[in-house]
């Protein structure tokens, strides 16, 4: 199979199934792979005024910020401007109609968040959580350049963050590409995890590199959420426009009820029973839980939420999400991003 299938199997543009080769991109991702999705993510639109369809534009979710404006001059009224742009006080003290003139942003800064810790090392059905995380960054980051806004991010790990400050730069993008392919390739079922990074430590970075008029999105599955992550939301919330993306797999939501896991951390060993109804309440109430926090959010700040899942690929996922799909009838292989 060529590169180029893979790439467009996995970005869902491709129907058909074919075998697999060495390199499983449900499983892992790397910085060609990512780097190849540029095609795709430049169909997606990020704008502020989204399409009727779109969840950034819905009751449940915040519009987009517009741009900003930028003071340009006092100039004298001309029979075409806008009467509305009339500064009125000037134009009483000079005696003549004056109008200020405003030159919208040249750019707006967009911030990905991008989880690769070890809870994202899960899927069950057609990717990764870590893997459809790193592919829906990939996208969005190359929608966003191709708006000519400043992308940048945060990749999170385990033992750590990467930082890249937004930049409207072909060469941030890449070096952003690279940090998440580098967390996503050490992600491994017999890897040891330290202590999870917490949702607290995450927001405080971004709260750094972004202290207003960004666009921030968190593709995670918002695993340990801290004792200060609501507080930090609802600052950030206040300057900046906040998607947060869960990515959730079909088996967390719907767990089966005669299931016997046995689960690692590299140290401990526990095995789980979802025939036993406690164990399968105790389970589902986390996810439960999680949900609800993250709904209880986007009603208390405004923010938008956009869930993902693993059981499809990226592409079509955004595309229906920002009420983008094709106007056109689909290809015979194209089934799967309707």
């Amino acid at each position: 199979m060529t590169q180029s299938t893979r790439t467009r199997q996995r970005a869902g543009v491709l129907g058909a199934t074919v075998s697999l080769s060495a390199t499983d991109y449900r499983v892992h991702v790397d910085f060609a792979y990512l780097r190849s999705l540029e095609s795709h993510g430049q169909t997606l639109h990020l704008l502020p005024h989204q399409p009727a369809r779109s969840v950034l534009n819905g009751r449940h979710g915040s519009r987009l910020r517009g741009r900003g404006l930028d003071f340009l001059e006092l100039r004298s009224y001309l029979p075409s401007d806008d009467i509305r742009s009339i500064d009125w006080r000037v134009t009483a003290r000079t005696g003549e109609p004056h109008v200020r003139v405003f030159t919208e942003e040249r750019d707006r800064p967009a911030l990905l968040v991008v989880d690769q810790r070890m809870s994202m090392f899960f899927g069950t059905r057609h990717a990764m959580k870590s893997v459809t995380a790193a592919e829906t960054a990939a996208l969005l980051a190359f929608a966003v350049l191709g708006q000519n806004d400043r992308i940048g991010g945060l990749v999170v790990r385990d033992d750590g963050i990467d930082e890249v400050r937004p930049a409207c730069s072909r060469a941030t993008l890449m070096r952003l590409l690279s940090h998440i392919a580098e967390a996503n390739g050490r992600l491994h079922a017999e890897r040891k995890a330290p202590s999870p990074t917490s949702l607290d430590d995450v927001l405080t970075a971004v709260a750094r590199l972004a202290r207003r008029d960004h666009l921030i999105i968190v593709l995670s599955d918002f695993d340990v959420i801290g004792p200060r992550s609501e507080r930090l939301l609802s600052t950030l919330s206040r300057h900046n426009d906040i998607v947060l993306a869960p990515v959730a797999d079909p088996f967390a939501e719907q767990l089966p009820s005669d299931l016997q896991l046995v689960v690692s951390d590299g140290d401990l060993q526990a095995t789980f029973d979802t025939s036993d109804n406690a164990v399968r309440s105790a389970l589902e109430a986390v996810n439960i839980q999680r949900r609800e926090q993250l709904v209880s959010w986007q009603r208390k700040f405004g923010l938008s939420l956009v869930p993902l899942t693993t059981s499809e690929p990226a592409l079509p996922q955004l595309r229906r999400l920002l009420g983008q799909q094709r106007r056109s009838a689909p290809e015979k292989g194209d089934a799967n991003e309707r």
